[in-house]
């Protein structure tokens, strides 16, 4: 790994081409030494060359980068894991309903001082995060409420600035500080009823993203690999070919979710979940219904099952102990 080494901060730079194979002449700062709030690198991650690229941007040129794109598609592993090979510190904020402004800007709270009770500032997220260098990740950015979006409009920009009014005080951002957001949705809101409680964002703030990339699911071959690796006891030829019918199989969901035969979708999440789950019950067909076919409505279980069936050449009423009927001997 190439490392080009700068004197401040203790970092140094980084080849996007040597550290991350890329076709780039990116570098990127990084830090030499891992420290607190720095994710832990899963060695075996695959890292899709766009979304990658569109990461590094962010975090090499202080842009504002935004990822679309389909659940379990592994949209803020990807930051974290890119972040866990640059030792930058990285924390994730999910935007979900209970999130309210005084969570992200800060209020006022008692503590004790010299053992008497006084109200002090305690700082939200957002301005604990701005004075530090960090990679702040705004999970689910589209089902964040109106008043806690108009809280980020201001460090959406390129000097990020933010005022925290009850300090009468402005706080410019640490020059190691990264701003990044997952979304299932790109702004626009969710017809399809499969993300509820996504909203319709305010484009003048969709706007100031500087960099929005979509990661969509992988390719058979790169989910076959990544669920190999995941799974061990499945990685064998016998074993391999298992997971290539599952994969066919999740293929089929997505194709049947498009058409608008299903409403709901096999993510890579729940395929690696379903070979978990073989490696407990030892029966595909079981298996399966634990980790997807149980989610799905009751009238659409008859079409999952077709492929199902259509994939392995078993009924999916079939819960004999033998792993890899019509497939092997066993894991």
């Amino acid at each position: 790994m190439k490392r080009l080494v700068d004197t401040d901060l203790g970092t140094t730079r980084l080849s996007v081409r040597d550290s991350f194979g890329l076709d780039s002449d990116l570098e990127v700062m990084a830090f030499a030494e891992p420290g607190e709030h720095v994710p832990e690198a899963d060695p075996n991650y695959h890292f899709d060359p766009d979304t990658t690229l569109a990461i590094l941007a962010g975090f090499s040129c202080n842009r504002r980068v935004l990822i679309q794109g389909m659940h379990g598609t592994g949209k803020s592993t990807h930051i974290e894991q890119v972040a866990a090979r640059l030792n930058w510190p990285c924390i994730r904020v999910n935007l979900d309903g209970h999130i309210s402004r005084l969570d992200l800007v800060g209020r006022d709270a008692i503590v004790l001082r010299d053992g008497r009770q006084v109200t002090e500032f305690k700082e939200g997220i957002l301005p604990w995060a701005l004075q530090r260098p960090m990679a702040l990740v705004l999970d689910e950015y589209d089902a964040g409420r109106p008043e806690v979006m108009f809280v980020l409009q201001r460090i959406l920009e390129r000097d990020g600035y933010f005022t925290l009014l009850d300090q009468n005080r402005v706080i410019a951002p640490h020059s190691g500080f990264r701003l990044f957001a997952t979304a299932n949705s790109v702004g626009l809101g969710d017809s399809s009823g499969l993300y509820y409680g996504v909203q319709r964002l305010n484009h003048a703030q969709l706007d100031r993203w500087n960099i929005v990339a979509t990661l969509n699911y992988l390719s058979p071959e790169t989910e076959i690999e990544i669920v190999a690796v995941q799974v061990p006891e499945l990685n064998h030829p016998e074993g391999r070919r298992l997971i290539a019918a599952m994969v066919e199989v999740a293929a089929l969901t997505r194709a049947g979710f498009q058409s608008g035969d299903l409403s709901t979708l096999m993510s890579p999440r729940t395929l690696i979940s379903w070979a978990e789950n073989l490696r407990i019950f030892q029966s595909p067909a079981r298996a399966f219904r634990y980790a997807f076919l149980n989610k799905c409505d009751a009238s659409e279980q008859d079409v999952v099952a077709e492929y199902f069936q259509r994939c392995f050449d078993m009924d999916l009423g079939t819960t004999a102990a033998d792993p890899l009927r019509g497939h092997g001997d066993g894991i």
